[in-house]
């Protein structure tokens, strides 16, 4: 079967160009608020306070090594756990 061409050209209503879309004018909402940012640094600054109460080569049977610092340590990454759930508070 043989096609044939057309003679004239075809027009088309809609342009080559896609149609410009409104831009959106709503603001953009980042995950974590500035309070975030500061409890996570908080969380980490506790976890390396916890470590550095862990270090040590004398008395390792001390009730520092064993009980407080593995409690700070914990409560920091409590800390961090809080900072990542919080959510960012909406201003209206």
């Amino acid at each position: 079967m043989a096609q044939t061409k057309p003679t004239t050209p075809i027009k088309t209503t809609s342009s080559a160009r896609p149609p410009k879309s409104e831009t959106n004018t709503t603001p953009m909402n980042f995950v974590f608020d500035k309070s975030n940012y500061r409890m996570l640094v908080i969380a980490i600054a506790v976890v390396i306070f916890g470590f550095i109460l862990m270090s040590g080569t004398t008395d390792i049977y001390s009730t520092t090594k064993i009980v407080i610092a593995p409690v700070v340590v914990l409560g920091g990454f409590a800390i961090g756990f809080f900072a990542i759930l919080k959510k960012p508070s909406t201003k209206s």
